[in-house]
């Protein structure tokens, strides 16, 4: 009896073919196409981004149309409000990237049945967040006085305020999206960047609040931030300090950062209870 192996058998089709099937392409693209659809966080971030950018260019441009001479009177306006708007955005990013990191690295749940207290998590979480704003936003201003020979801290004592309600601002932002991510899974991770960026066509960042629809306006009125730029606005135009604005804006952000507390603590106690603390990174 012949005991040989028989040789093996050879495909005659072409190697192009094999390599790149049609159906496993296919299969592939319906798997992505599962998760998109599958998370409306995915869905949002599609369309998201190019509205956004066309709504907030609309403003700026219908803005300098109507005021042409608007940045030769104050020199500094835009950059002033670039420095100060990246004190919100690094403050709601600087709580968010510290509280993914335990996420990403699996620790989350081991924090949480060690002693560590919730609000002693927040505590750390805020603290590193002013941190991390600080230390990334000095080096810009000191190169905008070399380069442009704007000095931000001309702002005086109410640069310290302005501060302090867009960093409260940005906690509160940092705060509700860690709930969602703790809710929703990493699916809602995207919405970190997301959200803060929506804000700033309605906060008034680089125009007035006054060229708003004015439908828009009672929403920009409800933000902390708007009166802050518009209090900066009121410094270096008209040179009057606005300290009505600036109580506003403390009064609305100590409103928001209580809300957002309870609804990390919320998310948080139910993450716990239905035993998502484990899965949430996945």
């Amino acid at each position: 009896m012949n005991m040989e192996p028989r040789p093996a058998l050879r495909s005659h089709a072409p190697i192009a073919q094999r390599d790149s099937a049609p159906h496993r392409v296919a299969g592939m693209v319906l798997r992505y196409v599962y998760l998109i659809i599958g998370s409306w966080p995915r869905v949002l971030d599609l369309w998201y981004w190019p509205t956004l950018q066309m709504v907030m260019w609309g403003f700026i441009t219908s803005f300098l149309h109507e005021n042409s001479s608007f940045f030769a009177q104050a020199f500094g306006v835009l950059l002033g409000a670039v420095m100060l708007w990246d004190v919100m955005f690094r403050g709601q990013m600087g709580f968010a990237l510290s509280f993914f990191e335990e996420i990403w690295s699996r620790n989350l749940g081991h924090l949480l049945v060690s002693p560590l207290r919730p609000r002693e998590f927040i505590y750390a979480l805020l603290t590193m967040s002013v941190l991390r704003t600080v230390f990334g936003i000095f080096p810009a201003t000191l190169l905008a006085v070399w380069f442009f020979g704007f000095n931000v801290y001309s702002l005086g004592l109410m640069l310290v305020a302005f501060f302090v309600c867009l960093i409260m601002a940005g906690w509160s932002m940092g705060l509700l999206v860690s709930g969602l991510v703790l809710r929703y899974g990493m699916g809602a991770e995207s919405l970190a960047w997301a959200l803060i960026f929506g804000l700033a066509p309605l906060c008034a960042v680089y125009y007035p609040v006054a060229i708003l629809p004015e439908w828009v306006q009672w929403i920009s009125w409800s933000l902390p931030p708007s009166y802050v730029f518009e209090g900066m606005r009121a410094i270096m135009i008209d040179h009057k300090i606005r300290y009505d604005l600036l109580f506003m804006a403390l009064a609305l952000n100590a409103a928001y950062l209580a809300a957002a507390c309870w609804w990390f603590l919320a998310c948080l106690k139910s993450a716990r209870r239905t035993g998502k603390l484990l899965q949430v990174g996945e």
